[in-house]
């Protein structure tokens, strides 16, 4: 099998609530979450959060483009099912642990068959470079709203 898989975390210092809202916002994630160019949410569930959802992601080589089932069990757990596109395979979750202080443990891992053979170290570092990019980019547009504003206004 042409597919692999992968895990990664890190610590936020948000809730686990807040990590999960973030990630749901779905018409959202194109501006702060890096790779993503687009994400439309094509139906909803009774609640309102997005259930269909279709991606296009910048993969640097190219251009990748995706529909998942999302999988909702808030606030610790975000998953998804691969419904069609550029992958032969594509699942994932996102688990939210809540830690001390107000932090969340945040660990998203990967499954991914591209349909072909993909050597092992370009295996790893796209996988890396993929996860490390979304964690990051989660930890820094949520780090940053609680941030306390740098600028104050006077009087």
């Amino acid at each position: 099998m042409a597919g692999y898989r992968d895990c990664q975390s890190t610590e936020i210092a948000a809730s686990a609530e807040d990590c999960y809202a973030a990630l749901i916002d779905f018409e959202h994630l194109p501006e702060w979450q890096g790779a993503v160019r687009r994400a439309d949410v094509l139906e909803r569930d009774e609640e309102g959060r997005g259930l269909v959802v279709e991606y296009e992601i910048d993969a640097k080589v190219k251009t990748v483009r995706y529909t998942l089932r999302q999988v909702h069990e808030p606030p610790r757990h975000l998953g998804c099912e691969y419904l069609g596109g550029d992958f032969r395979d594509f699942s994932g979750e996102w688990r939210f642990t809540p830690l001390d202080g107000g932090r969340t443990l945040v660990e998203l891992e990967l499954r991914i068959d591209p349909g072909r053979f993909v050597p092992r170290p370009l295996r790893g570092a796209i996988s890396d470079a993929v996860m490390r990019r979304a964690l990051r980019d989660l930890k820094t547009h949520l780090e940053r709203q609680r941030a306390p504003s740098s600028t104050s206004t006077t009087s």
